[in-house]
């Protein structure tokens, strides 16, 4: 390159990496994407001291060298020169979060293996400060062998030393390394060998580069390793990799979880010695708190007391607004229907726009008491605690600890479950638990279950209604732990991750930041889940009500939705749904329901000519579930048997009706491909759940 000083800028996400960067190179930048990947490739420059061109390239951000996600493959390929399109930097930048010292460390201790001249920016000096922690970042420097400069990249003047430092010809490299067991020093000599040059049958010494790429390929997952091999060119050096992994499972078992926490251990030295004291001030307290929150008894009571604030809060809370929310358009529906005359444009503004927004707008009171629980939960440092415990629950099923927030969430709605996998860093993890989150018994479930129950069991006890109403969230339970287990086995096959996860010090929750993430998140999902939705509600509305009976101006409302789109349809599907006890007008409620599941007790409250619109109260649910109980086939037979009705149950607990939930696992995906599996997965397993559930128990005489 014809640049003198080419820096690669790297750090954490979050860690400022970026701002730093926009305000060093100010508008000099170029922007394009990393051939073959869409992560974004960005490239400016500066006049340093001595007139000199300071060229910078900001990679992605990072935790580990040992990269999953595409944009930390990219960083990774491009500190370890596998990249033809981007050069190896000849210097690096490490921007390190002043507040988060140690997280931030793992990674940037990392990159000083690799034996690059190095500078290390302190960045967000000002929060560490408001804190209440002191570094000597003198002492740090002193530690790491390379200059430290505190910086704060949102503040232009402060940082003139750090351009100085950028501008100097020549740059320390860092000797610290982590004091690792001897026998994994054994394995990457053996590796390293095939890679390093020799000289009259001696080895000369190893190259950091060597030595870093051969610890990679020791520590790759099973499943990564053959590719990590071939990007690597490793060639025989993959055998040697194999066997000496071979010998560390032999001698050193644990020795993936080893390598990690004597890393954690020598960092912890490290921030002692350059924290000042006011950092530790709280230690004993957070000591006395982990024991409590982390007991194997105690930290339960007050996880499961705190989940259970959380879960009553989404439910009962929430109720208030939501009501709110429908009454609201049930008001501007009223409206329309009063300004406009009778016609399709009226119906169409009132069951077609208003209510498929009003679908939306009615979750988020949930999502934005979900957030604010999870804002406060991890800005105050709890959230890692309740990860840490749930992490022994989940890895049973090849998950951990941070899959359990979202699948709690779900079973208030799984809109908001779904959108709280974003904190799930692992690509497949992430995945698995949209895949399964719907399973959850979602809130919305309850008016089916309630109807169906009633009908089920008309004289039945209280007691007996609650046991089964219990069966049903259990069941739902039971398979999105089965399907997870299933799919990391299968489909999205991947290692139990190691579950390791810093405890950040217990910290005052910055309300207006957490106001700003539950505004910042409920925006996303009113603009990206909400034009979807509206869009399929409105067909919906269209297949419902078209074509209608001119010359028959007294047609019911039954009677049009069998002659409409829908009713067809209800038609058409009889012949599969008839083997799980289902007739075409229950076919048209599933129809309905794909809108949300609830809709399927409004369109029988229809079908059937029940008065009213307020199902949902208890005189009404009543009616409408003796209704059901006189329905009759053409053939003179019950429909709604104690096996059809126990066949609808388990149909919804475990089918794939709603709309918006497919929706937002479009927009969460960015695309039709995992939306549509889930659709087909679920509905295929409630298909041959209720199929095997209804014709054995036919052959065992029950009806």
């Amino acid at each position: 390159m014809n640049c003198p000083k080419y820096y690669a800028v790297v750090g954490n996400p979050n860690s400022g990496k970026t701002t730093l960067f926009n305000s060093l190179t100010g508008l000099r930048q170029k922007v394009g994407n990393y051939p073959g990947v869409t992560v974004e490739k960005k490239l400016g420059h500066f006049i340093g001291q001595h007139g000199e061109k300071i060229e910078l390239l900001d990679l992605p951000g990072s935790y580990s060298l040992s990269a999953h996600a595409p944009d930390e493959r990219v960083t990774r390929d491009v500190l370890l020169g596998l990249r033809t399109d981007t050069p190896r930097p000849e210097r690096l930048l490490c921007v390190v979060d002043a507040s988060h010292l140690e997280r931030n460390l793992y990674f940037i201790t990392q990159v000083l293996e690799l034996g690059l001249p190095t500078i290390i920016a302190l960045n967000m000096i000002d929060l560490a400060k408001g804190h209440g922690i002191a570094i000597d970042a003198a002492k740090l420097s002193q530690e790491l062998g390379v200059p430290v400069i505190a910086t704060q990249a949102n503040h232009s003047e402060s940082l003139l030393p750090l351009r100085l430092a950028l501008s100097r010809a020549e740059i320390g490299r860092s000797t610290w390394s982590p004091k690792l067991p001897s026998v994994w020093g054994r394995a990457i000599d053996g590796v390293a060998a095939l890679w390093a040059e020799q000289e009259e049958g001696r080895l000369v010494q190893f190259d950091p580069l060597v030595r870093t790429k051969s610890m990679l390929l020791l520590a790759a997952p099973e499943t990564e390793l053959e590719l990590l091999s071939m990007e690597m060119k490793a060639g025989r050096a993959l055998g040697v990799a194999l066997a000496q992994r071979t010998m560390l499972d032999r001698e050193l078992p644990s020795w993936r979880e080893v390598l990690v926490s004597e890393r954690y251990q020598r960092i912890n030295e490290l921030c002692q010695a350059a924290q000042g004291r006011s950092s530790m001030v709280s230690d004993q307290f957070t000591q006395r708190l982990d024991d409590f929150l982390t007991h194997p008894f105690w930290g339960w009571l007050g996880f499961l007391g705190m989940m259970g604030l959380m879960f009553v809060s989404i439910f009962v809370i929430a109720a208030y607004p939501m009501e709110w929310i429908e009454k609201g358009f049930n008001l501007l529906s009223t409206l329309v229907t009063m300004v406009l005359p009778p016609g399709d444009l009226s119906d169409l503004l009132s069951n077609g726009v208003l209510a498929g927004i009003g679908g939306v707008v009615v979750f988020l009171p949930q999502i934005l008491i979900l957030f604010f629980f999870i804002g406060l939960l991890e800005d105050t440092g709890y959230m890692a605690r309740a990860a840490f415990l749930m992490d022994r629950v989940m890895s049973k099923v090849g998950l951990h600890g941070k899959s359990f927030i979202p699948l709690l969430s779900s079973y208030a709605c799984a809109i908001p479950g779904i959108m709280a996998t974003r904190t799930i860093e692992n690509t497949k993890d992430r995945l698995v638990t949209i895949l399964v989150a719907p399973l959850m018994t979602c809130s919305a479930r309850l008016p089916v279950y309630a109807l169906m129950i009633e009908a089920l069991f008309p004289g039945g006890s209280i007691w007996t209604k609650g046991a089964l109403m219990m069966s049903l969230y259990l069941l739902g339970t039971i398979m999105a732990l089965f399907f997870a287990w299933f799919f990391k086995k299968t489909l999205l096959r991947g290692e139990t991750p190691i579950f390791l996860m810093e405890l950040p010090p217990y910290r005052r929750p910055a309300l207006k930041q957490i106001a700003f993430q539950m505004f910042h998140r409920s925006n996303l999902f009113l603009k990206r889940a909400g034009t979807v939705i509206l869009g399929i509600s409105i067909l919906l509305w269209f297949l419902a009500s078209f074509p209608k009976k001119k010359v028959e101006i007294s047609l019911s409302k039954g009677d049009q939705l069998e002659q409409s789109y829908a009713g067809r349809l209800g038609h058409l599907i009889e012949p599969a749904i008839a083997p799980l006890g289902f007739d075409w007008k229950i076919g048209i409620g599933l129809v309905a329901a794909q809108a949300a599941r609830e809709v399927f007790v409004s369109t029988l409250s229809i079908i059937y000519h029940v008065e009213g619109e307020e199902y949902e109260t208890k005189e009404n649910r009543m009616a409408l579930s003796k209704t059901l109980l006189q329905e009759k086939h053409p053939n003179g037979t019950f429909v709604y048997t104690p096996l059809t009705c126990l066949s609808i149950l388990v149909f919804f607990a475990l089918s794939m009706q709603c709309i918006s939930t497919l929706a937002v696992v479009y927009r969460e995906t960015n695309g039709w491909r995992w939306p549509l599996f889930q659709f087909f997965y679920m509905t295929g397993t409630a298909y041959v759940v209720c199929l095997l559930l209804y014709q054995g128990g036919k052959l065992l005489g029950f009806r």
